[in-house]
Formats: structure tokens, sequence, C-alpha cells
């Protein structure tokens, strides 16, 4: 059941997807990052299983308010719907997702992989 998907970044592996929840791995390559991005349902998340990263974050209607937190091993972060985030490698890093099953929605504000405004992998 479980299933890989290759991104520019590194990959995702799913391994639960249900009509209630959905569980991923992704790893992260050292020096890469996700799409600037937000879910308008989709509720997350994260847990930092190996590696070190900065997850930048600006809360739904807070222009110019973002925050960078670096998140290590055993470190955990909650996502809500509307809160704008990006995350970079700073090395390579394995974190645990755990979510909503809205899988297609990401509305992407910035990406360094020329995916902006769409919700491809």
């Amino acid at each position: 059941m479980t299933r890989f998907v290759e991104k520019p970044w590194g990959n995702e592996e799913i391994f639960a997807e249900t009509d209630r929840y959905v569980g991923k791995i992704l790893t992260v390559r050292a020096g890469h990052e996700l799409s600037l991005q937000y879910h308008r349902v989709k509720d997350e998340t994260m847990r930092v299983l190996e590696g070190t990263c900065e997850l930048h974050l600006r809360p739904e209607g807070e222009a110019g308010a973002e925050r960078c937190l670096v998140l290590e091993a055993g470190d955990c972060r909650h996502i809500p719907p509307g809160e704008v985030h990006s995350l970079v490698a700073v090395t390579d890093v394995r974190l645990v997702e755990v979510s909503t099953p809205e899988l297609d929605d990401v509305v992407r504000l910035a990406d360094r992989y020329g995916r902006a405004g769409t919700s491809a992998p």
C-alpha cells in the first residue's frame, strides 16, 4: 500500500491514505526547499525524524509577520489551514507528516522549481 512520489526536492512516501487521514514520510535533500504554500482545508502536523530544517510561517491574514523556526529531530509543528508555510532543509531531513486527506489542496505562492500556482508534484 505504500507509494512513493518523486519531488524536485526529494520524495514522499505515502504509507497511509484513507478518507479520514494521510500519513507520509518526506525526505528533503540539504539545500532544497518546499514551495511557499498554504492549504484551504488540509490540516497537517509534522514531526522531524532526522536532520535540521527551517520552517517559515506566516499566519493567515498577517502579511509581513513571517517567523522562522529551526526544527530538529523530535520537534513537532501543527500547520492549520490558511497558514502560509515553506520548509528549507539545512541538512538532509526526514519528517513524518500526518494530515487530513486533501492531498491536492495546495496553493503555491512561490516555488523554485517552477510549480507556483499548481498542485502538481
